[in-house]
């Protein structure tokens, strides 16, 4: 084969280091190695202080995805959900279940942003820049892992956890004991129920926000990858994507919550689920929680892509590599 055919069949994931040779190309293998780790480092830390920060939104969001439509619903909007839960449980009422998401948000940002950097690696052209098709698959690619390896478990209990505190008596007395008494009677698969709605939600979130985050970033440096993108742009265009990632994909997270609550046995899967929320509720019910999604998401990208950029430069100044 020539080198023109060869040329043709270069795959989109090529490094710049699969064409070079010798010490330049363990250099630039080695370099590429330390940037996922950074990724990884960064993501954990920017994980577990951004859900610190916006918790309370992810509660209310939830609470209002569990309620099932009825003659009487248990809450009339967002302003009710947060005054019955301060009335009743007091401000801490707010952040139950916030143990779930802080053990579980430091891996799973780890993951998104370290597979995110590593095919990212593999991705861009010789200039550092991802091309649009690129940036749809890294942050795919990205999404899924972090749905396999974090988000389904972690959400499988944050869901049962607040749908828990509904009850006349609640049964789990904290975190551990929740996860214990879930495996106990549900075996691991319960702490995995809605990995298929999840893979889609966390999937198409990721791929639209980070093809967001990333077109705006190229268009702010005019194409030049080492002009540095001021934070509050950053959090600008993060608010963009978290935006834009709403409204794409809340019908899923709907239904990713339906099958991850304490009544998720009532559905013969994702589709049934779906099938049943659409014919016993109708079409509107598949945007429940929108609102206070919405709030949450971008503060929440916002924060994220601030913070972790703020890291990254952080760590590029004192972790240099060559």
């Amino acid at each position: 084969m020539d080198q023109r055919s060869k040329a043709l069949l270069k795959s989109p994931f090529q490094r710049p280091s699969m064409v070079s040779s010798g010490a330049a190309a363990a250099g630039t293998v080695g370099a590429g190695r330390a940037k996922v780790l950074k990724g990884i480092i960064a993501g954990g830390i920017t994980g577990g202080i951004e859900i610190c920060i916006t918790f309370p939104t992810e509660y209310v969001k939830t609470q209002l995805q569990l309620a099932e439509k009825s003659i009487k619903p248990r809450y009339s909007g967002i302003a009710d959900c947060v005054k019955q839960t301060v009335k009743q449980n007091g401000v801490r009422g707010l952040y139950r279940g916030l143990s779930v998401l802080l053990y579980g948000s430091i891996p799973k940002s780890a993951v998104r942003f370290g597979t995110f950097e590593n095919l990212k690696g593999y991705a861009v052209d010789e200039r550092g820049n991802l091309g649009p098709s690129q940036r749809l698959l890294c942050g795919l690619g990205a999404g899924v892992s972090e749905a396999i390896f974090a988000v389904t478990p972690m959400e499988t209990i944050k869901v049962k956890f607040i749908h828990d505190q509904n009850s006349a008596k609640p049964r789990f007395q904290g975190f551990f004991h929740g996860v214990r008494e879930i495996i106990r009677t549900q075996g691991i698969r319960g702490t995995y129920q809605g990995l298929v709605p999840t893979m889609m939600k966390q999937g198409s979130n990721q791929a639209i926000r980070f093809y967001i985050m990333e077109t705006c970033k190229d268009w702010y440096r005019g194409g030049d990858p080492t002009k540095p993108v001021n934070k509050l742009a950053v959090g600008l265009f993060g608010a963009v994507a978290g935006a834009a990632s709403v409204f794409g994909n809340t019908p899923l997270d709907v239904v990713k919550t339906r099958m991850q609550g304490l009544e998720a046995h009532k559905y013969n899967g994702t589709f049934d689920c779906i099938v049943k929320i659409a014919k016993y509720e109708g079409a509107a019910a598949f945007y429940k929680g929108t609102v206070p999604r919405l709030s949450r998401v971008c503060l929440d990208v916002a924060i994220t892509f601030m913070i972790y950029d703020s890291f990254m430069d952080l760590f590029n100044k004192i972790w240099i590599t060559q």
